[in-house]
């Protein structure tokens, strides 16, 4: 991806957003292809396979979560959701049908484009660990194989999304340390924030509890989480 400009999709139905967010990438150096609508989406992915998409859950046609569980479901791709509420459920919906993070609007365009350089970083770095020999990572009934970017859970294999395996990946590291809210945003998503950026972390924790088991990662309030070494 290094080598070439990223292929970004852009699923907006509102012209003028649509229009700034893609004048920005272009301006980040990205390609940039639209879409408006559900199925104006689902076709554009099958014909550019963007390198990342960024997505409004609002959409004609059918919503930004039935065109994330469409797209997912033939050639993964990074989704960065866009969504006017900041509702935890409609959250952990868009999580839980394989968007990697989420902006609340209004949101900053820098902002966006941070978490779209980050996103893109991500794809890179696993890229890299899945050439390299690694060892898998077992702790408890947890197996992580990096290399093939799988997870077991008690034998079973579990699907994880790229964001919330890099996040599995973190704790596993380092089982029955703590870490800190702030440790894990630099290192899974590559960039700083506030309160409201720790809240990304708050939110797919809760994701992958539910498909890891509730009890595995444990929370320390006020200061971040830990992978029980059971």
């Amino acid at each position: 991806m290094s080598s070439r400009p990223a292929t970004v999709l852009v699923v907006e139905d509102e012209p003028l957003i649509n229009e700034s967010v893609c004048q920005r990438l272009r301006a980040e150096g990205h390609r940039v292809v639209t879409a408006y609508d559900g199925p104006g989406a689902v076709a554009a992915h099958a014909e550019h396979r963007p390198d990342l998409v960024v997505l409004d859950v609002m959409l004609p046609g059918f919503d930004g979560l039935e065109v994330c569980r469409r797209i997912q479901a033939t050639t993964p791709v990074p989704v960065l959701m866009l969504t006017a509420r900041d509702d935890e459920a409609d959250v952990l919906v868009g999580l839980g049908v394989g968007a990697d993070d989420y902006l609340t609007k209004p949101f900053r365009m820098r902002e966006l484009v941070a978490r779209v350089a980050a996103l893109l970083r991500r794809v890179e770095r696993a890229a890299e660990l899945a050439a390299a020999p690694t060892e898998a990572l077992v702790v408890g009934g947890l197996r992580l194989d990096p290399a093939s970017r799988r997870v077991q859970v008690d034998g079973d294999e579990v699907h994880l999304t790229p964001t919330e395996f890099d996040l599995l990946q973190a704790l596993a590291a380092a089982p029955g340390h703590v870490l800190t809210r702030e440790r894990l945003l630099a290192g899974v998503w590559g960039w700083e924030g506030g309160a409201g950026a720790t809240r990304t972390v708050d939110s797919h924790v809760r994701s992958l509890r539910a498909k890891v088991g509730a009890e595995r990662v444990r929370t320390v309030h006020g200061v971040g989480y830990a992978l029980e070494p059971r």
